[in-house]
């Protein structure tokens, strides 16, 4: 129950911020999409850094465990052109989505309802992917660090610099 309960308000706190950084408006994700305002990147590339250092630091003082998922590519390639064309067409993502509509923007449940819908047609479909799709390349589970063979936290702060460098550009620029 802990577990659950904790889910909910991190959950909870994530929507919050989501809603307080302005990426559940529509205008901003279309925005994103066309390269003209980049609070969504800015703001999805935040989470990441966070995330990243909390998981892993985490992982190193034992409180969890690591357990990659495997990286299969045709499992990639196509649930990334799915997830971009459905967020392309409704101009959101899974979460802001979801933030919509519990802000109130009920043009977003088709969004929701996509979401739902294409669940329950890959549970349906999962028989015949597993001996296609994603029967494609199963690269195992791997992390970046772990491909590299080098330690997580020389990658995190090249990582950092990098999405740093990135912001700073994305301001000069406007962005």
């Amino acid at each position: 129950m802990g577990e659950q309960l904790l889910g909910l308000v991190t959950g909870i706190i994530f929507g919050l911020l989501l809603q307080k950084g302005r990426v559940l408006r529509f205008d901003k994700q279309v925005a994103a999409m066309r390269f003209k305002d980049m609070t969504i990147l800015k703001f999805m590339m935040s989470a990441i850094l966070v995330g990243m250092v909390g998981v892993y630091a985490l992982s190193d003082l034992g409180v969890i465990t690591l357990n990659h998922k495997a990286m299969n590519l045709g499992g990639v390639v196509i649930g990334g052109l799915l997830f971009g064309a459905g967020w392309a067409v409704m101009g959101y993502c899974p979460g802001t989505s979801v933030g919509a509509v519990a802000e109130g923007r009920w043009h977003a449940i088709f969004a929701v309802a996509g979401m739902i819908i294409g669940a329950a047609l890959y549970a349906e479909a999962y028989p015949l992917l597993l001996n296609t799709v994603l029967a494609w390349k199963d690269f195992g589970k791997i992390s970046l660090p772990e491909s590299l063979h080098i330690s997580h936290w020389v990658v995190i702060p090249v990582f950092c610099a990098g999405t740093l460098g990135l912001f700073a550009w994305f301001e000069k620029k406007q962005l």
